[in-house]
């Protein structure tokens, strides 16, 4: 690759082999690696996270990898701010970024923006989830349309979600959400980014996800989440979303079986995959996807779309 400025992003599905293709990548190529997963961040939560190994970071440079305490909260905006000063830092050395992760929202705000939206206080928020849940989704639609006709255009009655943040939106904002959409511009050229992401067959997935579930164990994921739940963190915050924190939770409660719970794991994660395989097929058609069982093939691949 020339040395023209390149950011390449690889994204997948968890248990895809993501952190070992961004290793050897960033050998060839002369890169440094940023993470692109939520989870991921947090320096209490290791195993759980599957975090790269000390032998894997010693290989190459890794970047905002277990940088923030599970106590704090950390948004996919801090994120974007963090990630924009290591992409031209890197770049300074002559080297290439390579963003790599399985979360989603973060490499659409790195590639399209990320929409600058007034706060909205929580006492307001609750009130219209409150209105969602007396009316029902399909009431609720209706008068989301009525406020803010756009929504027709750009949502489909189902979205729970996104029928609330528009709805809150519109109703204490005055403005539209698909009016902020469209103000919204990116902090980089759409040229610079190299797409790919890693589109492993459902059963392979299935059973890398049960070999790493396992691992996880071996590896001390039991005392990992009691030093966690010691910690008794405000329930609200992101880092209790992390899969496994509750499934052990009740193992230790002797709620259930160690058998039981790694199901339980393995049930949760296949399901985190089968949503991030939907939001690849919602918000990343232009990228180019990759897949092989063997690393060295599937780095060839990469490679040839690189260049």
């Amino acid at each position: 690759m020339d040395r023209e400025k390149k950011v390449i992003l690889l994204a997948g599905p968890t248990s895809s082999g993501k952190s070992k293709l961004a290793i050897k990548l960033a050998q060839y190529i002369k890169g440094e690696i940023i993470n692109a997963d939520s989870m991921q961040v947090y320096k209490e939560v290791e195993i759980l996270t599957s975090r790269p190994k000390s032998t894997d970071t010693k290989k190459t440079k890794h970047h905002l990898y277990g940088f923030i305490s599970v106590k704090n909260k950390f948004s996919t905006g801090d994120w974007l701010k963090t990630v924009i000063k290591k992409i031209n830092k890197i770049w300074k050395k002559d080297l290439t970024p390579i963003i790599v992760g399985g979360t989603g929202l973060y490499f659409k705000a790195l590639t399209e923006g990320l929409v600058n939206i007034p706060n909205i206080s929580n006492k307001n928020r609750l009130k219209v989830r409150k209105l969602q849940k007396k009316v029902g989704q399909k009431n609720f639609f209706k008068l989301l349309i009525k406020i803010d006709p756009l929504a027709k255009k750009f949502l489909i009655p189902t979205d729970v979600q996104r029928s609330l943040r528009a709805y809150e939106i519109k109703k204490f904002t005055n403005k539209s959400f698909f009016e902020f959409i469209k103000e919204t511009k990116p902090n980089f050229d759409k040229k610079v980014f190299i797409k790919m992401f890693i589109n492993t067959p459902r059963e392979i997935l299935k059973e890398k996800i049960e070999v790493r579930v396992e691992q996880m164990f071996k590896d001390g994921a039991v005392q990992e989440t009691k030093k966690f739940l010691k910690m008794k963190i405000n329930k609200e915050l992101s880092a209790n979303k992390i899969i496994g924190i509750n499934e052990i939770k009740g193992y230790l409660k002797g709620k259930t079986t160690l058998i039981r719970t790694k199901e339980l794991i393995n049930v949760k994660t296949r399901q985190y995959a089968k949503r991030q395989f939907t939001w690849a097929r919602g918000h990343m058609k232009s990228w180019k996807m990759v897949y092989s069982s063997d690393l060295n093939d599937l780095f060839k691949k990469s490679i040839n779309k690189i260049f």
